[in-house]
């Protein structure tokens, strides 16, 4: 089997299922209600509009919008992370791997596949989470009569590196798949790494002046530095370590994922299925 015809494979296994579209769902409800919100509150903030502000503003107005938009990879860059994940372990759980492999003996082929399609997945998801990001957020920077900077090619250019970051945490995923097979096993050392682990250390570094040279290669913070900006970064006090170039934390996310699908692929992708 060529690997034209092992990526419509791939294609044909995920989109016939429900699991792409739930998480899709759920991405736009999380990314847009908390795109809303904090709109409301730092539009309302930056303005003296929000009650017990003051006369005064609270937050300056340059670089709001992108720091909203840039929500769409910050928090929401675990659900690309999941679906290639998913990708993988669903196979292992439900034993498709082995008529998948009895058509396709070239293993290494079968991974390439779902490289190939978990790339499109990533950027399918980057354009959802952005529509659901910018949205909200536009219109209430708009309300507040405050620029949206839709019109600045840093901002498209942003929007251009999240679609990159996106990419990439789906590959991560797919090499946390192959890495680890039982499913439930990788969900949870997924959501454990990405919502309590890398979280509670980032924070930590933002009161302990030297960590943060270390916590700043975590993937989390690697694909902040990618897009160039997060609701974290901006929140969080700096304890003085100079940030990752935008390139290099594309290297770093790159990184993680390709050590992940080497180890995948030599530890437990060769091994027998059923």
């Amino acid at each position: 089997m060529s690997l034209a015809a092992a990526t419509r494979s791939e294609s044909t296994k995920l989109f016939t299922t429900a699991m792409w579209w739930i998480l899709a769902v759920v991405l736009v409800v999380y990314i847009g209600m908390t795109a809303a919100g904090l709109g409301f509150v730092f539009a309302a903030s930056s303005t003296g509009a929000l009650p017990g502000s003051g006369q005064s503003a609270q937050l300056p107005t340059e670089g709001i919008a992108v720091i909203l938009y840039s929500i769409a990879a910050s928090i929401g860059y675990v659900f690309p992370l999941l679906i290639g994940t998913l990708m993988v372990t669903s196979e292992f759980r439900h034993q498709t791997l082995t008529p998948t492999f009895l058509a396709t003996p070239r293993r290494g082929l079968v991974l390439w596949a779902k490289v190939l399609v978990g790339i499109g997945v990533g950027v399918l998801y980057a354009v959802v989470a952005l529509i659901s990001s910018v949205g909200p957020a536009a219109g209430f920077l708009t309300g507040f009569g405050i620029q949206t900077e839709l019109t600045s090619s840093d901002t498209w250019a942003m929007f251009g590196r999240i679609v990159i970051a996106f990419a990439l945490w789906v590959l991560i995923g797919i090499g946390v798949g192959a890495l680890v097979r039982n499913q439930v096993a990788a969900v949870v050392a997924v959501l454990a790494f990405t919502q309590f682990i890398e979280p509670i250390a980032r924070v930590a570094a933002s009161f302990v002046r030297g960590m943060d040279t270390v916590t700043q290669y975590l993937p989390g913070a690697s694909s902040d530095a990618l897009v160039g900006t997060s609701i974290y970064a901006a929140m969080g006090p700096s304890t003085g370590a100079h940030p990752l170039e935008w390139w290099v934390g594309g290297l770093v996310l790159l990184g993680y994922a390709v050590v992940l699908m080497i180890l995948g692929h030599v530890t437990s992708w060769r091994r027998d299925v059923s």
